[in-house]
């Protein structure tokens, strides 16, 4: 497993990390993000490749900066 920290303009609130978090463990079930909205950041726990998170994230509306 891999942290990756990511910046999410996007991400405004609570509804929004939700989003985030169900794009990411989308890809991989097993991720466990912590999402702090007021901060625009995410810091994800995972295997999946940044690459592929950031192409996930972008698809549901949160491309990180």
């Amino acid at each position: 497993m891999t942290q990756i920290n990511l910046t999410l303009p996007d991400m405004t609130c609570g509804g929004c990390a939700k989003a985030v978090t169900k794009a990411v463990q989308k890809l991989d079930p097993a991720a466990v993000v912590d999402a702090d909205p007021p901060r625009h950041a995410a810091r994800i726990t995972t295997t999946a490749r940044e690459a592929d998170l950031r192409e996930a994230l972008a698809a549901a509306g949160f491309p990180p900066a």
